[in-house]
C-alpha cells in the first residue's frame, strides 16, 4: 500500500494484497482498531460551524488517518481551512488527523465553511478515507450523517 500527501491530506492508494472497505483502504489482516468522529455542526446563512474530535477506542494504535468531510451543498471557491485539511472536490474537504494511540482521544478539528448561497438545510457526512492500515469492524462510529438546519443551532454528532 502506498500513501500520498495531497496539500497535506494523506490519501491511500491501494497496491495489491489489501482490500478497500467502503472507501477505505486496509490491508488484510492488519491490526484492529476502532476509529469515531464525536462534535457538532451549526448552520446559520450559508455559513456552517464544524468541529469534531478524533478517537481510536483501539485495540490497536492508527499510525496516521484522513477523514473526508462531504456536504449537500457546494461549498464557496474560496475556503480558510485549518492546516492538514485540503479542498478535493466542489463539496468535498479531507483532513488529516495523523496518529492515533490505542484508546486516545486526537486534536480537535475546527472549521467555518461558506456554502454556495444560503441554503435552508445541509446534509454533512463525515467518513474515515485512510487508516494507516488498520482494519476497522465498527464502521458505524466513524461514519456519520448529519442534517443541519439553518437555525444557528448545534447539532450533536
Amino acid at each position: 500500500m502506498r500513501v500520498v500527501a495531497v496539500c497535506g491530506a494523506a490519501v491511500a492508494v491501494l497496491v495489491g494484497g489489501g482490500t478497500a472497505v467502503g472507501g477505505t483502504a486496509v490491508a488484510a489482516g492488519g491490526p484492529e482498531a476502532d476509529l469515531a468522529y464525536h462534535g457538532v455542526a451549526a448552520l446559520s446563512g450559508g455559513r456552517m460551524d464544524l468541529r469534531f474530535t478524533p478517537r481510536n477506542h483501539g485495540p490497536a494504535a492508527v499510525p496516521d488517518a484522513t477523514v473526508r468531510l462531504r456536504w449537500s451543498e457546494p461549498l464557496v471557491e474560496q475556503q480558510a481551512l485549518p492546516d492538514g485539511c485540503a479542498r478535493e472536490a466542489e463539496r468535498v474537504v479531507l483532513c488529516r488527523v495523523g496518529a492515533l494511540a490505542a484508546d486516545a482521544v486526537g486534536e480537535r478539528v475546527e472549521m467555518r465553511v461558506g456554502l454556495r448561497g444560503v441554503p435552508s438545510e445541509v446534509l454533512l457526512e463525515i467518513d474515515t478515507v485512510w487508516n494507516g492500515g488498520t482494519v476497522d469492524l465498527n464502521r458505524v462510529n466513524d461514519r456519520q450523517r448529519v442534517l443541519v438546519l439553518d437555525s444557528g443551532d448545534e447539532y450533536y454528532f
